[in-house]
């Protein structure tokens, strides 16, 4: 399946801020317009414009890796990543200068060499690299290959991920404002964070829907890909309160429970746990919405890529950021009943 834009504009594009979907499903009213860069357009008049001819641009406007991150951890602090996971800069020199980042969900080989091909001098990745301890990173292995490629074409990596989904703005917060959820709150508050961070959100619809009604949005507003969408419980049951966890989350049943949801809406749902909680359901509820996770967490990107822009821009930095168009969902088709 092909993507059908691989630009998202720094100007808002609709819920979530989406402006690209790389399932070839765009979300209702979003639009893509352009890339995001750091200082005016992509074709603007940032400061290394204003240079006059045989002159250096301007050095303030030129943005090393080091800036960025600066930049990053003001967004997606790292102190909000759960202990267990690996964020942070993977591959690359602070010192080195960067005029265009690429956003990804996974740091696949795919996503990598589209990096390379557009000439990008950073890769920000929401899924580590390198989140279990590897022996060796040989060229003749899969982690290998990607980090050589990475430090051989010169394209650093960064990863953004429990840090991404616990920050306001973050990757539940996107979903949660895509289904247009009202009094959002996190299931889980962040240990070291601000009241409104942490892992998961709650929050309310404007009108009670019935669960096929909810449903239905769910999947118009994600990227498409081969899983689809699945749904437990009730298609004529009634929901307002909604849960729900960008990537896995059934981790999270009791918190789940506990925000007295209707339904909760989260990927990668397994057999044991999905089963589990349906038997412990009070009144059918909360029903659950099985989604992909790649689909899920793709939302941010457009909406991550568009707040690191406005932060380069605001301190004068000419930066063309980009979102990628490879689908990274891991499923190709899929075989129902007929």
């Amino acid at each position: 399946m092909e993507p059908e834009n691989n630009d998202v504009s720094a100007q808002p594009a609709g819920p979530g801020g989406v402006a690209a979907n790389p399932g070839g499903t765009e979300a209702a009213g979003a639009e893509a317009e352009g890339t995001v860069t750091g200082a005016e357009t992509a074709e603007g008049t940032g400061a290394a414009d204003d240079a006059a001819p045989g002159e250096a641009p301007n050095a303030e406007s030129v943005a090393t890796l080091g800036t960025i991150l600066l930049a990053v951890e003001e967004l997606w602090p790292e102190s909000l990543a759960e202990q267990w996971d690996e964020v942070g800069l993977v591959a690359g020199h602070p010192n080195a200068p960067v005029g265009r980042i690429l956003f990804a969900v996974d740091p696949t080989l795919e996503v990598i060499e589209e990096a390379v091909a557009w000439g990008a001098e950073l890769l920000i990745t929401h899924h580590p690299l390198l989140l279990k301890g590897v022996t060796s990173v040989a060229a003749n292995t899969p982690k290998g290959k990607a980090v050589h490629r990475l430090i051989e074409s010169g394209t650093a990596l960064l990863t953004v991920h429990t840090n991404g989904d616990s920050a306001v703005g973050g990757v539940s917060d996107v979903l949660a404002d895509a289904l247009g959820l009202q009094d959002v709150m996190p299931l889980t508050p962040a240990a070291n964070g601000l009241p409104e961070e942490g892992i998961g959100r709650v929050g309310d619809l404007s009108e009670v829907q019935t669960l096929g009604e909810f449903a239905a949005k769910v999947f118009e507003i994600l990227p498409s890909v081969a899983g689809g969408v699945r749904v437990s419980g009730d298609r004529d049951g009634l929901v307002r309160r909604v849960a729900l966890c960008g990537g896995a989350g059934d981790s999270l049943f009791n918190e789940v429970r506990a925000s007295n949801a209707d339904v909760y809406l989260t990927a990668d749902l397994r057999h044991h746990p999905a089963s589990e909680a349906r038997e412990a359901a009070v009144n059918d509820r909360p029903y659950l919405i099985d989604v992909s996770h790649f689909a899920s967490e793709w939302l941010w990107l457009p909406a991550a890529a568009e707040a690191l822009g406005n932060v380069l821009g605001d301190q004068g930095h000419d930066v063309e950021i980009r979102v990628s168009t490879t689908n990274s969902d891991p499923w190709d088709f899929i075989l129902t009943p007929g």
